[in-house]
């Protein structure tokens, strides 16, 4: 396993930025932008959980 955690740590920091911009790109109120970065940032793992099931997405072209 311990060799693994560097690995797993990229991933998860990956994740996040992936999070954090999907998050930023989107159409919610700057506070929310916020709250939802926050969350993401001093939680890694459970906040980016919690902000693919709740949180908001950039908005997709059509």
């Amino acid at each position: 396993m311990h060799e693994y955690s560097g690995l797993f740590g990229i991933i998860i920091l990956a994740l996040d930025l992936w999070a954090i911009i999907s998050t930023l790109s989107s159409h919610k109120s700057t506070g929310k932008k916020v709250f939802w970065c926050l969350i993401v940032l001093l939680l890694p793992i459970f906040g980016f959980i919690i902000w693919l099931l709740f949180g908001p997405r950039a908005i997709r072209p059509a």
